[in-house]
Order: C-alpha cells, then structure tokens, then sequence
C-alpha cells in the first residue's frame, strides 16, 4: 500500500520522467536525418554518437553475425551505418533508446525485466508490416508510433508502481480495464502522459496523438486515423502473440468495426503476425521470449 494519501499528479510524474538520464528523445532528429536525402553518413553518424551506449550497439550489431560480421570487422558508427543501411539503424536506435528506460522493482509490478522492449518490438513489427502490406501509411511511422506508444506506461510504473495494488483491485472489483483502473487512483491514465511526454521531446504531432488516443483510437483526430487504425491492430497482433505481455495486456479491447472498416481481415491479420513473429525472433533471438534485454 502506498505511503501517501495521494499518488503523484500527472505534472509530477511527467516532471520526473523527463529528468531521467536516457530518453527516445534523439528519435525525431535521427528519423529526420535519415529520411532526408540531404544528409550524409556523417551528419547520421555525429547524431548517433551523442549517445555513446547507442554508438557501441550499432558497431556490435553491424558486426554481429547476421549482418556480416564474419567478414571484416567494423570499427566505426560511419562504417556501421553503411553496413547496415538507413532503415536497420532507424530499426536499432529506436529499440534501444526506448528498451533501455529504468526498470523498477517495486513489487507493485507484475513484469519481468525486457518485457516492455519484448512487447513494443512485437508492437512496432506489426505495425510497420501492416503499413507494408496496406500502402496507407508510412512504414516507419507505424513502427516508430507501435515502439513508443505506451512511453506513459514506463512514466506511471517509475512513478506509481506502489499503487498499483489499488489499480489492480480497482480493475478486477469493478471489471474496469487497466486505463479505466488507472483514471480511478490515480486522476489520468498512462496513455495522457504518453502523449505529453512525446509531446516535450519534440515527437511528430501523428506519434503524440497515437499515443494518446491508443484506447479510442476512433476519437482520435482525422489526420491520425489512419495511424490509429493500424497500430491499433498491431497492437492486437501483438498481444496475441504474447511475448512481454503485461498484466493489462490481457485486457486488450479490441474495436472490430475498426479493423473491418480498414479491411483488416482474419487472413490479413494471420499473416502479419506470422511475417511479425518471424522478424521479432531474428531481432531478439532468444530474448523475445525471457530475460533482460542488453543493448
């Protein structure tokens, strides 16, 4: 049970979420530079280098095995980023920007370490290829919005794990769903603080507004829609597929009328996550299904 009478408010928790060390905040800059013709292997590379953890993942994983590394060793994040092309690096900063956010211990959780990275890759993965199979939106939005729409959550556990005990009584009392439990003790739901926190480190206003409208993703506004739509089910995708599903995972809503209204089929759906389950195993190995993730 918590200490104070009162959980912290949503300023606090915010507040102490943007003071943390790491942060996907160099994500909209290195995104930019990537997608812009303009910029140059250097300009990529200083961008990477302001995080020197993030540098020293992308020289491993260029010289890991399954981008050639059995070859020639690569000794720079310029030659890294050559070897593994523009869309691998995007793929790789932004996992591990976002996987390596402070995991707490408090016993108010029921996760284990790497579970939030495990399920946002699944989230993201399936985003992106639904968004490769549709042609409606952009595939690397649909990832970058499927890895960090759920930031708030991470924000709220590093707050409020304590009272969490009387969100999950909360839930399981009156049937609520997580966020609804959530809104109840605490005042807001982690997808509130999501959005603003995305909004603070300068995400695109499509991302902010995936993140906050998750649960109602047919109140979100019309230029997100098409966003909406797919990471909502990528974000089904996802929790059926189960690695680093949490506790209110289970208790996934999922809008039918949407899926059907996007054309968002059972086969189509099948397939996504046969494409999703096979791409997450070559990312993480045996790490998609157990223990912490180092990057």
């Amino acid at each position: 049970m918590p200490e104070a009478l009162h959980p912290p408010t949503i300023e606090e928790v915010c507040t102490a979420a943007l003071k943390l060390p790491c942060s996907p905040s160099l994500l909209p800059r290195l995104s930019h530079a990537l997608q812009s013709e303009s910029s140059s292997t250097e300009e990529i590379s200083k961008i990477i280098q302001i995080d020197p953890a993030l540098a020293a993942a992308t020289i491993r994983l260029a010289n890991s095995a399954f981008f050639g590394g059995a070859g020639r060793a690569v000794e720079s994040v310029d030659q890294a980023i050559l070897r593994l092309g523009a869309k691998e690096i995007y793929r790789l900063a932004a996992l591990a920007l976002v996987g390596r956010w402070p995991a707490t211990n408090n016993t108010g959780t029921q996760s284990e370490p790497g579970d939030f990275s495990r399920h946002a890759l699944c989230c993201a993965i399936a985003s992106e290829v639904l968004a490769e199979t549709t042609e409606r939106v952009d595939p690397q939005l649909a990832y970058t919005a499927g890895l960090v729409h759920e930031m708030g959550k991470l924000a709220v556990t590093h707050a409020c794990a304590n009272f969490f005990p009387l969100i999950r009584a909360s839930q399981q009392q009156r049937g609520y769903t997580w966020e609804q439990a959530e809104k109840e003790v605490l005042g807001y739901e982690h997808a509130e603080v999501g959005a603003r926190l995305l909004r603070a480190w300068r995400f695109p206003d499509l991302i902010v507004a995936a993140a906050e409208f998750q649960h109602r993703p047919t109140q979100g506004p019309a230029p997100a829609l098409p966003l909406l739509a797919h990471l909502h089910a990528g974000r089904y995708i996802a929790a059926s597929m189960g690695p680093g599903i949490s506790e209110e995972g289970f208790l996934f809503h999922l809008n039918g009328q949407l899926l059907e209204e996007w054309n968002f089929t059972s086969a189509l759906l099948e397939e996504a996550m046969l494409t999703t389950t096979e791409r997450a195993a070559k990312r993480l190995g045996e790490s998609l299904t157990r223990g912490a993730i180092d990057f």
